[in-house]
């Protein structure tokens, strides 16, 4: 009888915990208010990946680590120390089953890609052999698209990578259209979060993620613009979501009629007190009240505007597409920001009292600039549509221009010690240049690649991202 009664009780016991088990499946399966809990388009898929370990110890990235663009939240681009090279040899190349407009990631012995074709790849960063992809949606082809010039759209920002969670987070645009966070399983691919990040009042299909993500304290920061041709009804915003991808999305809305796209590829720059600088692109505004677009803008990190700066030409740069928007802003020792965009005018700001509507504290003319810029000891090197310049802050509040390169290396470069790379993307060249002169250290054909590319530095080796796949450039 005992025995028979401890068999019932252990049954029942049994019986009752798989019921508590399916209770939680079907409550995690069910929002608790609008936006709450993550949905999926029934039109997406992922590839069939094995289960990650459920217990994931924190590590803290390595050197040779570059888990987000341009290598941290500043966006500096800047690894000092590094030997400057006298040749590049080949190391491999891979064609992927899409473009690659994104940055390319190094965790490890990884190197983390994400093409327009909805894949993230993991390549074995010495050999480039494939350690796994996987597929999270079908991309947006151009024909359902009201205006762009990317074909198809699947993932353009670059992701980011969270050494809390062992995640790697991208966006990807779906067929349907949607735009959706994935967060990926660094060791195995396997699709851990996975939720629309479309609010309710905007249009997927006017809208574009072409910025980097920004994760700090938990937390992913999404920028939106609009489409090449800057059609339809879109406004730009920066959408936050937490890396466990549950919980209500938060939002900041250029407060404009239309556009004021925020969709530099750098994304949201972050200094250490977490606030998020944008800059914004035009707006149809073009008299009256500044609406908040051709300029600079804080954030909090709840999302909330602090602070902002335009220059006072803000009308006219709007109504002549010359607006503040195709870079985004760069952090400085001593609570300083350098700007420049489209006008080629660049500003010098305090970030701490960004000044409102010319609010500058020095203003020259320097180049139009598209992409993102590197920094290093109080340099900027800007990617210049007529070859990267050097521009030196101090001594005090002041600008200097320096040397410039050659017309046609006009990429958005990073820093090896003292040297600057650096692509050529209308003739597919790789350059490196003297940091302290400009003048070519060596240089590569690498492909044809997108207008924004932008090189990735990790042991000894460069990665470059083209229309057709990767390649790997060896350091001599």
């Amino acid at each position: 009888m005992l025995l028979s009664g401890y068999r019932k009780s252990m049954h029942s016991i049994t019986w009752t915990i798989i019921g508590i088990f399916l209770v939680i499946l079907v409550g995690c399966g069910s929002p608790s208010s609008p936006g709450a809990t993550p949905t999926t388009p029934a039109n997406t898929h992922a590839t069939p990946t094995p289960t990650a370990n459920a217990t994931v110890p924190v590590t803290a990235p390595q050197a040779s680590d570059w888990t987000t663009y341009h290598n941290n939240n500043a966006r500096t681009g800047y690894l000092p120390n590094i030997p400057d090279p006298h040749q590049f040899t080949r190391a491999w190349d891979k064609t992927l089953d899409g473009a690659v407009y994104a940055e390319p990631l190094v965790i490890g012995k990884q190197l983390i890609i994400a093409t327009e074709g909805d894949s993230i790849y993991s390549l074995d960063a010495q050999s480039g052999q494939v350690q796994w992809r996987t597929q999270v949606g079908t991309p947006a082809p151009r024909s359902a698209l009201p205006c762009g010039n990317i074909d198809p759209s699947g993932i353009t920002g670059t992701p980011v990578y969270d050494p809390a969670t062992h995640l790697i987070f991208a966006v990807a645009e779906i067929t349907g259209v949607a735009h959706i966070l994935v967060g990926l399983d660094l060791n195995t691919g396997a699709v851990k979060v996975r939720r629309t990040v479309d609010t309710p009042d905007m249009d997927p299909r006017t809208h574009q993620e072409r910025g980097a993500l920004t994760l700090s304290q938990g937390m992913i920061y999404i920028p939106f613009g609009g489409r090449f041709g800057d059609c339809g009804d879109y406004h730009g915003r920066v959408i936050g979501v937490r890396t466990d991808g549950q919980g209500n999305l938060l939002s900041y809305k250029v407060p404009t009629t239309r556009e004021g796209g925020i969709w530099a590829p750098p994304g949201a720059v972050m200094d250490d007190a977490g606030h998020l600088y944008v800059s914004v692109g035009n707006g149809e505004v073009t008299q009256g009240q500044w609406d908040h677009t051709d300029s600079v803008l804080r954030l909090s990190p709840t999302l909330q505007l602090q602070d902002g700066f335009a220059p006072q030409s803000w009308p006219q740069d709007n109504a002549s597409d010359a607006d503040l928007g195709s870079m985004s802003p760069v952090l400085l020792p001593n609570g300083l920001i350098f700007m420049v965009g489209k006008s080629g005018q660049a500003y010098l700001l305090h970030a701490n009292a960004l000044g409102g509507v010319g609010g500058q504290i020095q203003q020259t003319f320097v180049c139009q600039a598209y992409g993102g810029a590197a920094t290093a000891d109080s340099q900027v090197f800007l990617p210049c549509v007529d070859g990267v310049r050097q521009v030196k802050i101090g001594p005090g509040e002041t600008m200097t221009v320096g040397w410039q390169a050659p017309q046609s290396v006009n990429g958005s470069p990073i820093i090896g010690g003292h040297t600057i790379y650096v692509v050529d993307h209308n003739n597919g060249v790789f350059y490196a240049l003297n940091r302290d002169t400009g003048a070519v250290r060596t240089s590569m054909p690498v492909g044809i690649t997108s207008r924004f590319a932008t090189p990735t530095l990790s042991n000894g080796l460069v990665f470059i991202g083209t229309l057709q796949g990767i390649v790997a450039i060896k350091l001599v």
